[in-house]
């Protein structure tokens, strides 16, 4: 008679996730319910014209951050938004679709590219994400974080019995996405 419920995960007001096609992991995200998109630090963002088409080319982080790699992405698929601030500012952005790991659920997410370095957080996580997803405990920090760490310690085996592999289920989803990068 009624439809299967939707689990609704609770998650703190800071957390540490992976974004296996940006190559970060555990890198540290603020949970923002007053934002309704979700961003990601990023430094040297221009559309480059070419005769194949027209790219979108960004660094994500910058050299100040320590999981910065100096790494480039360059994409063809990419849209633009307008960002309204809480001051009511409103500024252009560029906006890439990517992959985000909380709670061992793979989840696809929008993020608006943005100078973020005088945040003290590199990536902010909007309602678009939260919602139907998650209830934010504001008083709680890294519980998806934590969840991770636990279960990799469960599954460590130990070197007395003659075996040196961690099982970790991270690194296998991330192994499991395409990455669009590459193409």
């Amino acid at each position: 008679m009624f439809g299967k419920r939707k689990k609704i995960l609770i998650i703190g007001r800071l957390d540490k996730a992976d974004f296996p096609l940006l190559g970060l992991e555990d890198i540290e995200v603020k949970v923002d319910t007053g934002a309704y998109t979700s961003s990601i630090h990023c430094h040297n963002i221009e559309e480059v014209k070419t005769s194949k088409g027209t790219y979108l080319h960004f660094n994500i982080l910058d050299p100040s951050h320590p999981e910065y790699d100096e790494k480039v992405f360059r994409l063809k698929k990419y849209d633009k938004t307008v960002v309204k601030s809480s001051t009511g500012h409103t500024e252009d952005r560029f906006v890439i679709k990517t992959k985000v790991i909380l709670f061992d659920k793979i989840l696809p997410v929008e993020l608006t590219l943005s100078d973020r370095k005088d945040m003290k957080y590199p990536i902010l996580l909007g309602r678009k994400l939260l919602m139907n997803k998650f209830m934010v405990d504001v008083s709680r920090v890294n519980v998806s974080y934590d969840l991770k760490t636990k279960r990799k310690r469960k599954y460590q085996v130990s070197y007395r019995f003659g075996i040196n592999q961690l099982l970790n289920k991270r690194t296998q989803i991330s192994q499991q996405i395409k990455l669009p990068f590459d193409q």
